[in-house]
C-alpha cells in the first residue's frame, strides 16, 4: 500500500510563494510519475505540473514559469515550488501517483489572498 502526505499549504499574499511537498512510502516512488492537481471551489480537478521518472516535466498553461515540480527520490519526496501566487491559484492541491499506479494525497489548502 502506497501513501502520500502533502504539506507545506497555507495562506500567502498575491506575488508571494509557497512550497508543497508530498511525500511518499513505499517502493515505487523512483520509478513513477508524479503529479500535482488542484481543485477550486466548484471547479473540476486539474493537472497542474507532473514529472517523470526520467525528470521530464510539464506544467499547465497557467502555472507556466511560475510553478517549478521537482523530485527527491533518494527522500521519495516531490515538490511544487510556487512562485508569484495569483488569487485564481487558491485550491487544493492533491499529490499523485500517475503511473505506475493510481493514489491520490489527502490534499493540502493553499489560498492566496490580501
Amino acid at each position: 500500500q502506497v501513501q502520500l502526505v502533502e504539506s507545506g499549504g497555507g495562506l500567502a499574499q498575491p506575488g508571494g510563494s509557497l512550497r508543497l511537498s508530498c511525500a511518499a512510502s513505499g517502493s515505487i516512488f523512483s520509478i513513477a510519475a508524479m503529479g500535482w492537481y488542484r481543485q477550486a471551489p466548484g471547479k473540476q480537478r486539474e493537472l497542474v505540473a507532473s514529472i517523470s521518472s526520467g525528470m521530464i516535466t510539464n506544467y499547465a498553461d497557467s502555472v507556466k514559469g511560475r510553478f517549478t515540480i521537482s523530485r527527491d527520490n533518494a527522500k521519495n519526496t516531490v515538490y511544487l515550488q510556487m512562485n508569484r501566487l495569483k488569487p485564481e491559484d487558491t485550491a487544493v492541491y492533491y499529490c499523485k501517483i500517475i503511473w505506475p499506479a493510481n493514489y491520490w494525497g489527502q490534499g493540502t489548502q493553499v489560498t492566496v489572498s490580501s
